[in-house]
């Protein structure tokens, strides 16, 4: 078990470590649905459950039946990740189309979103506890939730503005993506031991 306090763990997955701005994970959805803050923010909170819920199936799987079988440990996370994301597919076309078809191919790519399984390794390999692995689930949650909706309201600011036509489009989006980098990496030292 991990000594660091709950709010530390949220702290440095939300914003020190962040998944997406920091690590790398997460760069499809991170790239691919941040046109719109409304999009972004609908994709922030499905992964956000996916997170919360694999992170209380990974400390299970890791506390009740992978201490006797560690090599097992990926293939039984990756199973888990895509039950769980097939779940939160159907609810989304069950309980809005509108937004099933917004996320569109992104929302299935939840199941190979190299945060979610991160979040599990991470987890693993660092002792969470039950209440730490929910603390760094919300906090990785949170932390991809924020890079997706910084992402699409400077995207939908940038519409607004006069931007050379050779700057528009991918170009944009990734200079747009390595300046918000840049700025997390200032939050590398704001908690010791991070």
């Amino acid at each position: 078990m991990s000594d660091q306090s709950l709010f530390t763990i949220f702290l440095s997955a939300a914003v020190i470590n962040n998944f997406t701005l920091a690590m790398f994970l997460g760069l499809c959805p991170f790239m691919g649905v941040s046109a719109r803050v409304e999009t972004a923010v609908r994709m922030g909170m499905a992964n956000i459950f996916v997170l919360l819920i694999t992170s209380i199936c990974a400390w299970g799987l890791n506390t009740f039946v992978l201490e006797q079988a560690p090599f097992l440990r990926v293939i039984s996370f990756i199973i888990v990740i895509a039950s769980l994301v097939q779940i939160v597919e159907m609810a989304i076309k069950k309980l809005s189309p509108t937004l099933f078809r917004q996320l569109g191919i992104y929302l299935p790519l939840i199941t190979t979103n190299c945060a979610i399984l991160g979040l599990a390794m991470f987890q693993t390999s660092r002792n969470y506890d039950f209440l730490q692995g929910i603390a760094f689930a919300l906090g990785a949650g949170a932390g991809l939730t924020l890079a997706l909706v910084l992402m699409a309201s400077i995207r939908e600011t940038s519409e607004l503005s006069d931007i050379p036509a050779m700057a528009k489009g991918t170009g944009l989006v990734l200079i747009i993506a390595g300046s918000l980098s840049l700025a997390f990496m200032g939050f590398a030292g704001l908690l010791s031991g991070s």
